[in-house]
């Protein structure tokens, strides 16, 4: 929330670029003009720079921030030029108003806020009754502002605020900014001298500039403090009686989309030129799906953002106190729309006038996971398009030949990356003989009955019913079918069983349900018909041992092969090493004569007390494809878990280029699950959820007991291999307690 005087300091830059201008960054989600990057401190004080300081010290002092205090505050700073062209630089790039509400009133926003709003409800109901606003515009703004806390400005405040108090333009009002951020850190207010923010001095929850943090701020939680930045109560609070104070009158809307009658004058249009609502209902104006307008006599405007061929809205006071939080048309509009969102609305009905819609922020990452795939250097896939995005897109739009090559994340093209970067097929057939090898299930074959022979520790039996090879080390126990090459048991000495096999199999050929089952040559379907098996040609298939031995302290080592089937170029031979750790390693060889693109997994069950009490570490931050969401690009926020508000209850995704190194934390059975990863790119988390485990009969009730967590190259993460050529994907489980 910045004043109009600064929003008219820099009306230059608002015309072109419809922002909040107080911000040093966007909002949460939307594209920001380039800035240069934060240098570090310079070492030595600049004379000039020590000399406005202490020509503020006095200003301080009639503050109440004695000579001492003021001292320790600015002790330490030193100008940040980067700054000053902020204050009257062009952006690089226009925004029209479809980019901004695309990446301000998306999806993931929208469903984020109801979450928000159902975990406050208690307190936003307190604060409509104390300030008359709903909780839908207060958990809009915080939404917009810094998406729900998550983005709140990354530069020190003292910092930029002296710095602008003592160069460039506008020094008095930034010095009256500065002395109110210093009050507020002598007050108590706020604890934290090295607080960020926006560049221009915004900052917290629900970006408030010192002054109106000074003016407006209130204490929502009841601890004395005002503190917009560590407490979610104080903030919403805050939001709540600034949009009072700014003329909100409760019980009456913003505004609405409105369709404009065949003829009608646009030259009518603009937020200035109020009439009557009666009288925009007596020129045809109707409500956007074709409802009438109960006429009034509150003064209303029309806007038209985009034009007499974009959406319309009739607006109200109410829309005034939003927009004086921040003097942009397109702010308020996304705070407005984005609470309608929050209300249960479907959104705006009419279409903007262009053929080459913004991108929501999951359209976004999955952009710049496109261009990260391509080579470009632009840091993680966010869904923030700032100058290094940007970049990539005007070279893949040379590349392209796309006009005009401008930098902008638009529909277009992602199309044209998307068409470029669909998964690459992975057209394997069934081979001649596959059936024929599928009737014997559960093979006891001479040869690896001659290889297990006098190996200390490795016997044949049955393990749940299953025949399968029994290890037993000094370090732990393991299991595992001759049927699929499947890893069915692996139990630490002194611990318990890490993986989960179903109790509901059905019988053989069926896929075991459980385990570690070996998805190989392909995982997915990607150029594969309907003919060959799902996850894989080898999972169904009699194995053999072809290589035992005990290593000296006691681990045992295990090469397993499937058949070799008819036409099928590739080669698979896997090998496991049972000891303190549960190593498995799948090498795959290229026979033929021409590259082979593949794909595969190790698609390990891991037994837990409740799936929905664990987390996964080593995920945060990374870009996913949902297979609940049409394989939609999301980033993960914060540790997995399978109550993650976006998708609850259940999980299917895919992270790609993901870091090998994963932690399934299990409190219920008081133990850590390390997987590490190598010559694996991606990894997927699956479970079903009790809804669809009620329809799958080898899973059922049992749904709780485990979460999947698998080893892969899945996806657009396909391995080329060169004839001749070999690949290996390595994990590695180990055990530790909490």
């Amino acid at each position: 929330m910045r004043p109009t005087a600064l929003i008219a300091c820099l009306a230059s830059l608002c015309l072109i670029l419809p922002l909040p201008c107080a911000h040093a960054q966007a909002p949460a989600g939307v594209s920001a003009p380039a800035a240069a990057p934060v240098p570090a401190p310079l070492p030595a004080v600049d004379p000039a720079f020590a000399r406005c300081l202490a020509a503020i010290q006095p200003r301080a002092a009639a503050r109440g921030i004695d000579a001492a205090a003021f001292a320790r505050l600015t002790a330490d700073l030193r100008p940040d030029p980067t700054v000053l062209p902020l204050l009257d630089a062009q952006p690089e790039f226009t925004t029209p108003i479809w980019d901004y509400l695309a990446g301000l009133v998306d999806g993931q926003r929208v469903a984020d806020g109801q979450a928000m709003l159902a975990a406050h409800a208690g307190l936003l109901a307190r604060l409509e009754g104390q300030y008359g606003v709903d909780p839908a515009t207060v958990v809009a703004v915080w939404g917009v502002e810094s998406d729900y806390g998550r983005i709140t400005g990354s530069r020190p405040l003292r910092t930029s605020l002296a710095t602008l108090a003592c160069a460039g333009r506008r020094q008095e009002f930034f010095r009256g900014e500065l002395l109110s951020l210093l009050l507020l850190l002598h007050s108590g207010d706020l604890a934290d001298p090295g607080l960020t923010g926006s560049w221009a001095g915004a900052f917290g929850q629900t970006q408030f500039i010192p002054s109106t943090y000074a003016r407006v701020a209130v204490d929502g939680d009841g601890d004395g403090r005002r503190d917009l930045v560590g407490s979610t109560a104080d903030a919403l609070a805050s939001t709540a009686r600034y949009l009072q104070l700014a003329g909100w009158k409760s019980g009456r809307p913003w505004g609405w989309e409105v369709k404009l009658p065949a003829g009608f004058d646009p030259a009518l249009a603009g937020r200035s030129k109020r009439r009557p609502l009666a009288d925009w209902v007596a020129r045809g104006i109707v409500r956007a799906d074709g409802s009438v307008i109960a006429p009034a006599q509150e003064p209303t405007a029309l806007l038209l953002p985009a034009g007499a061929k974009g959406p319309a809205f009739l607006v109200s006071g109410n829309y005034d106190a939003i927009y004086a939080y921040n003097a942009a048309e397109s702010y308020a509009l996304a705070i407005a729309t984005l609470a309608d969102r929050l209300r249960g609305s479907p959104g705006l009905v009419a279409a903007w006038p262009t053929d080459d819609p913004g991108l929501p922020r999951a359209q976004r990452r999955e952009l710049q996971t496109l261009l990260l795939a391509r080579g470009h250097a632009i840091g993680t896939a966010d869904g923030l398009v700032g100058s290094a995005t940007r970049r990539a897109i005007v070279a893949e739009q040379q590349r392209l030949g796309r006009q005009p090559a401008d930098g902008r994340a638009g529909l277009g093209i992602l199309q044209a990356l998307r068409a470029e970067a669909a998964p690459r097929p992975t057209a394997f057939v069934l081979p001649p003989d596959f059936a024929r090898w599928q009737q014997s299930p559960s093979p006891t074959t001479a040869r690896t009955l001659k290889t297990m022979h006098d190996v200390p520790g490795l016997s044949l039996g049955t393990f749940q019913g299953l025949d399968a090879l029994l290890v037993e080390t000094p370090h732990a126990t393991a299991a595992v079918a001759l049927f699929g090459g499947q890893l069915l048991s692996f139990v630490p000495a002194g611990g318990q069983e890490v993986m989960w096999l179903s109790p509901q199999r059905a019988a053989l050929p069926t896929p075991i349900r459980g385990g570690t089952p070996v998805c190989w040559p392909y995982f997915g379907r990607q150029g594969q018909g309907n003919e060959v098996p799902a996850h894989g040609l080898v999972r169904t298939l009699p194995w053999q041992l072809t290589a035992a031995r005990r290593e000296a302290d006691g681990t045992m080592v295990l090469d397993l092969e499937p058949p070799v089937l008819e036409s099928l170029v590739l080669k698979l031979r896997m090998q496991l090493r049972v000891g303190k750790v549960l190593e498995q390693r799948l090498f795959t060889e290229n026979t033929g004569s021409a590259p082979v693109v593949f794909t595969e997994a190790l698609h390990n069950y891991f037994n837990v007390a409740d799936a929905t009490a664990v987390r996964i570490e080593g995920l945060d931050g990374l870009t996913y494809l949902d297979k609940n969401d049409g394989m939609a690009a999301h980033v993960q926020q914060g540790d997995w878990t399978l109550l993650d508000p976006r998708d609850p209850g259940r999980s299917d995704r895919m992270f790609g280029q993901a870091g090998g190194h994963y932690r399934l934390v299990d409190p219920g059975l008081g133990r850590r699950i390390t997987l590490t990863v190598a010559g694996g790119r991606s990894a997927i988390v699956w479970n079903p959820g009790e809804a669809a485990a009620a329809n799958m009969a080898d899973v059922g009730p049992h749904w709780r007991r485990f979460v999947c967590l698998e080893a892969a190259n899945a996806g657009p993460d396909v391995v080329e291999l060169a004839p001749g050529a070999k690949h290996a994907l390595v994990q590695v489980i180990a055990v530790t307690p909490l």
